[in-house]
């Protein structure tokens, strides 16, 4: 019996590890992806020209981004794993392309600088959400109002362009984007241990968790990017 609960437990820390590992990897992908976009776009003279140049296309490509994450987060039931998939990297792709803009206001040292500072505090906060005991559950309400008050407060910085307001926006990203890591990498560390029917489940619980980790890094990169950037 012992023997058994023990073949039971190794089992479930396999699947559980298998399902981490699987979430991370679509999610570096993804990360690559959205470089790869970003540097080829920014090293074309013609696509900065025809994207930034005209508010049409570039306010399209932000519908569009928005659009693609709505409709994965709402229809993952319905959708085949290989289509949550294709609509990930499709939108990693376009926002590297919206995101190339970062080219043209700081400097490239500067940008390289702040992506190794993200990395380590994603790290960092990703392990602390996989291997503390704590309940980070309790956090889920308070991290929620804080990217609400963050959205609002940029729409209203929009009109009133305070320098004040930009800051307080910036301070608060980093905290509540930090806090995100821990909390979704401990979420998703759960959704190992749920199950899934199949393969397929798996593959799209998979995808989902990359995109949830894919979007804290981003926002926790352009935050630290505000503080650390150097502008051209």
């Amino acid at each position: 019996m012992d023997r058994q609960i023990y073949y039971q437990k190794e089992r479930a820390i396999e699947i559980q590890t298998g399902f981490v590992q699987r979430v991370y990897n679509w999610m570096g992908l993804g990360l690559a992806t959205t470089a790869v976009a970003s540097v080829f776009t920014a090293s074309s003279p013609v696509m900065m020209q025809m994207i930034f140049g005209n508010p049409l296309i570039f306010f399209g490509l932000i519908i569009a981004e928005l659009g693609l994450v709505m409709a994965l987060s709402a229809a993952l039931g319905r959708l085949k794993a290989s289509t949550a998939t294709m609509m990930f990297f499709v939108y990693a792709a376009l926002n590297g392309v919206t995101l190339s803009a970062v080219f043209l206001a700081y400097t490239q040292a500067s940008i390289a600088n702040t992506f190794f500072i993200t990395a380590g505090t994603f790290g960092a906060m990703s392990l602390y959400g996989h291997a503390t005991k704590k309940d980070l559950t309790s956090w889920s309400s308070f991290l929620t109002m804080g990217l609400i008050g963050i959205i609002i407060a940029s729409l209203v910085n929009l009109f009133f362009q305070s320098e004040a307001i930009y800051w307080v926006i910036t301070y608060a990203g980093i905290i509540v984007f930090v806090g995100l890591t821990a909390y979704d990498a401990q979420q998703i560390k759960a959704m190992a241990l749920q199950g899934f029917g199949d393969e397929e489940m798996a593959r799209k619980g998979a995808v989902i968790g990359a995109l949830r980790l894919y979007l804290d890094f981003i926002n926790l990169f352009l935050m630290l990017l505000r503080l650390f950037g150097r502008r051209e």
